[in-house]
């Protein structure tokens, strides 16, 4: 609530500044003096007037936003009452773990209920939501902006292989609020007590011998990384790992290659690094457990998103503020295994508040959320990933020491060529047809078996395999 008042106080200093300017106007100063003044009257005027128009337009609408439950969406909550005072519009948050999201928000477009107004959605949802009808089309809202609105929103200003990821047929079906590739976290001072250092560019052995070193040196996990079962959860940072070590879900001609050597051996390193070196309990970590364990200083490396990074650097709620080492996604057989995703924001084909609706999105995608971040909550936990301005700001520069890093991992990720072999599909840490919902939280379930040691590693990929396979042929994959 402080940042409605802030914005009430700074609307009615904002009115008194223009009444000024109008008296002082028709008071008969010099011609030009005359002149300047009265343009600045009339464009203040005007704002004030279309400011007004657009609360009028758009009051006592409610929208139902779904979206996770990570710190950028948090922050966007806490702040969605400035757009409320400006707007008009009430927005209503549902808020649910990573896997409940998608799958709510699935049941939700697919069966057109329209329950939610705007979906949280990602590179992989975005292309076949859109193939199926389920999100609007961004392309004629955004063209129907004033040339004033489209200056100030910089359409260009969005990496346009962010855009590109959440595109379909050539058109824009929803708009990045952050994104992210993936790279190596470490603690300073814990690889420091273990005598260890980290290259820039580690290979996964190098990343796998630090983090039994470190955690012999401090008795505690030497290495974070997600087991929690879920194609969105576990599979992120495992399938850049079957990547690195050359692995891929399927050939060229669809068949089935989760128990190829390599696969089974990226598995069975991952099972194995967990076991000797990783957190307790791993089947139970997601991103938000493991972002907590790592911020405690409970860890000494994590791998997960770059969009961690300024919640571990911002001291409000980390104790490891300053002491983070970053490096790049590790290689094995592959180089550049970051992957490439986008925390999304889009518009259900069902919404009866469209309009409304594309408001707000344009509001938490712009430059000005980005400033209102960075004013109020810090620079150093403002979203990334989205625009090439955000790299520019010299605010955030300053107060973001993985900014280089996180841009160099941006630019370096390929998610239509994800693998070391040629593969007819697209997507890094997922396989972007519909069925990998599905598949991939099974073949996660797998996984977790051999980590939880009911399972071998080879038994695990061996049903994982059958499951694959059967989707080929029964989604008319392979001919």
């Amino acid at each position: 609530m402080k940042m409605v008042q802030r914005f009430k106080m700074l609307s009615a200093l904002l009115l008194v500044f223009v009444l000024v300017l109008a008296g002082c106007g028709t008071s008969g100063g010099g011609n030009g003096g005359s002149s300047e003044t009265n343009a600045g009257d009339q464009a203040a005027n005007q704002s004030a007037a279309n400011k007004s128009d657009n609360k009028k337009e758009f009051e006592g609408v409610t929208l139902t936003l779904a979206t996770v439950n990570n710190p950028d969406m948090k922050i966007m909550q806490k702040l969605t009452p400035v757009f409320e005072e400006q707007t008009g519009i009430k927005v209503n948050y549902v808020v649910l773990p990573e896997n409940d999201l998608r799958k709510q928000v699935t049941m939700d477009v697919s069966s057109g209920a329209g329950k939610f107004d705007i979906v949280t959605i990602g590179t992989y949802d975005t292309p076949i939501w859109a193939k199926n009808g389920w999100i609007e089309n961004m392309d004629p809202y955004l063209s129907n902006m004033s040339d004033e609105e489209k200056q100030a929103y910089d359409l260009e200003d969005i990496f346009p292989s962010i855009r590109d990821a959440l595109s379909y047929d050539n058109h824009l079906y929803a708009i990045p609020f952050n994104a992210e590739s993936s790279i190596l976290y470490y603690n300073k001072e814990k690889l420091a007590k273990a005598g260890v250092e980290i290259p820039k560019n580690p290979t996964w052995e190098q990343v796998a011998e630090a983090a039994r070193q470190v955690k012999a040196a401090n008795n505690e996990p030497g290495i974070i990384i997600r087991g929690l079962p879920g194609w969105g959860e576990m599979l992120a940072p495992v399938n850049t790992i079957i990547n690195a070590f050359g692995g891929r879900w399927y050939d060229e001609n669809w068949n089935a290659q989760l128990d190829s050597p390599e696969t089974v051996a990226a598995i069975q390193f991952y099972v194995d690094l967990l076991a000797a070196a990783g957190q307790p309990g791993a089947t139970t970590t997601g991103f938000t457990e493991a972002l907590t364990l790592m911020q405690q200083g409970k860890a000494a490396m994590w791998y997960d998103a770059t969009t961690a990074a300024g919640f571990l650097e911002d001291p409000k709620v980390s104790t490891i503020a300053g002491k983070v080492g970053y490096a790049l996604a590790p290689s094995q057989a592959k180089d550049n295994n970051g992957w490439l995703w986008s925390w999304a924001l889009g518009i259900e084909a069902s919404s009866k508040n469209k309009e409304a609706a594309f408001k707000f999105v344009t509001w938490a995608t712009s430059k000005e959320y980005i400033q209102l971040v960075g004013e109020s909550e810090g620079w150093v936990v403002v979203p990334g990933g989205t625009r090439k301005s955000t790299y520019e700001n010299e605010n955030y520069k300053k107060a973001a020491p993985f900014a280089d890093i996180t841009l160099e991992a941006m630019n370096s990720t390929n998610y239509k060529e994800p693998s070391l072999k040629p593969v007819p599909y697209v997507g890094i840490q997922y396989v972007a047809i519909p069925e990998f919902q599905q598949l991939g939280t099974e073949v996660s379930q797998d996984i977790a078996a051999a980590i939880a040691g009911s399972k071998t590693v080879e038994q695990a990929m061996k049903d994982a395999q059958a499951r694959a396979e059967r989707v080929a042929v029964d989604g008319g994959y392979k001919k």
